[in-house]
C-alpha cells in the first residue's frame, strides 16, 4: 500500500485537498486501498480553510510516505519552521514530493526546487522566481516532473498531476478509468499551456468569434484579413477595426498565438518533425515559427520538444 500524505497550512484552500479524490477514486476501481491517505498538520486536529470550513489533520510523526504533497496559503505565519524541517526530513525517506498551485513557496522554502524545474499558479510566477532564484520556473505548465519533485500550476491543475501519479504507479486505463468518474479530462499532458489563445483574446461579438474559430479550424491555410472578415461577415476595413477594439491585438498578432498554441501541442504530443508542425500549423517555415516561439514563449520549439520529451522520460 502506497501512503500519501498531503500537508494542510492553515487558510488552505478546499479545492487544493480535491487531488486526495484521485487516489480515493483509483481505490475504487483497483478494487482494494491501494492508496493509504493521510491529511497532515504541525499541530494536528482540526485545520480552517480560506473559506472558513475546517478538516480534521493528523499531527506530523515519523511514519513514512511514499508521495508527500503540500498545498499554499495566503494566511501570513502560516508557513513554520516546523513544516519545513518537517519537510527536509520527510524528503530523505519518501519516493516523491509534490506541491499544488502555491505549494510551490513551500518546497522552496525548503531549498527542495533549488536547481529544478518548477511551475504554480501564472500570477504568481513570477514571484516564486523573483524570490527564490535558485528555481527553474516555467510559468506556463500545467505540471512538471523534475526527478522526485512534482510540481503543479493553480487550482484544479493539482487533479492533472494526481491523476499522472496514479497513470505512472498502475498505468493508463486506470488513470483513464480514475477521469471519467471524475468527469475531467484523463490527459491534459504536463507541458500543455495554463491558457488558451482564444480565452486570452476574449472575443466579446460573434462576429468575432466566428472569425477566431474559422482561423482555428484552418490554420495550416495563408490566413488574410478578407478571408477573416468574409467568416464575420463584415469589410476588411470594418473587421481591423472591431477585431482590435474587442481583442486589442491585430488579426495577424491573433492568427500568430493560435499558431504557436496548436504547434506547441504538436511539438509535445507527436512525433512530427518541426518543419512538418511548422507546415501543418500555416508557418512558412520552421525559422517564421522559430521567431514565433521565442516572441510568445520566450523559448524556441526545440527546447519545447526536449523539455516535453524529459517529463515523459522522468
Amino acid at each position: 500500500m502506497q501512503r500519501i500524505g498531503f500537508i494542510a497550512l492553515p487558510g488552505f484552500q478546499l479545492l487544493s485537498i480535491a487531488v486526495l479524490s484521485v487516489f480515493e477514486v483509483a481505490n475504487w476501481e483497483i478494487g482494494e486501498p491501494v492508496y493509504d491517505v493521510h491529511l497532515l498538520s504541525e499541530t494536528g486536529g482540526l485545520m480552517r480553510s480560506s473559506i472558513g470550513i475546517s478538516v480534521a489533520t493528523e499531527r506530523f510523526d515519523n511514519a513514512n510516505f511514499d508521495t508527500l504533497m503540500v498545498g499554499g496559503s495566503a494566511v501570513v505565519g502560516s508557513l513554520t519552521p516546523g513544516v519545513i524541517r518537517f519537510l527536509r526530513q520527510a524528503v530523505e525517506r519518501t519516493r516523491r514530493v509534490a506541491s499544488t498551485c502555491v505549494g510551490a513557496f513551500v518546497l522552496a522554502e525548503a531549498g527542495l526546487l533549488d536547481g529544478r524545474r518548477a511551475t504554480t499558479h501564472w500570477n504568481r510566477a513570477r514571484d516564486l522566481q523573483a524570490r527564490f532564484p535558485k528555481v527553474k520556473v516555467e510559468e506556463d505548465r500545467i505540471f512538471i516532473i523534475d526527478g522526485p519533485v512534482w510540481t503543479s500550476a493553480g487550482m484544479t491543475a493539482g487533479i492533472d498531476l494526481a491523476l499522472a501519479m496514479v497513470e505512472k504507479d498502475r498505468g493508463t486505463d486506470v488513470a483513464r478509468a480514475v477521469a471519467r468518474k471524475l468527469v475531467v479530462y484523463h490527459r491534459r499532458a504536463g507541458g500543455q499551456s495554463q491558457f488558451s489563445a482564444l480565452l486570452e483574446l476574449e472575443p466579446k461579438s460573434d462576429r468575432i468569434q466566428s472569425a477566431l474559430a474559422y482561423a482555428k479550424r484552418n490554420l495550416d491555410k495563408p490566413l488574410t484579413v478578407r478571408q477573416l472578415a468574409e467568416a464575420a461577415h463584415l469589410s476588411p476595413r470594418q473587421f481591423s477595426r472591431a477585431f482590435r477594439a474587442e481583442t486589442g491585438q491585430s488579426p495577424a498578432k491573433a492568427v500568430e498565438s493560435l499558431r504557436v498554441e496548436a504547434a506547441r501541442l504538436m511539438m509535445e504530443q507527436s512525433r512530427h518533425s518541426i518543419d512538418v508542425i511548422a507546415r501543418q500549423t500555416g508557418f512558412a517555415g520552421s525559422d517564421r515559427m522559430r521567431r514565433a516561439f521565442l516572441r510568445a514563449l520566450g523559448q524556441p520549439p526545440q527546447v519545447i520538444r526536449r523539455n516535453a520529451r524529459a517529463e515523459a522520460t522522468a
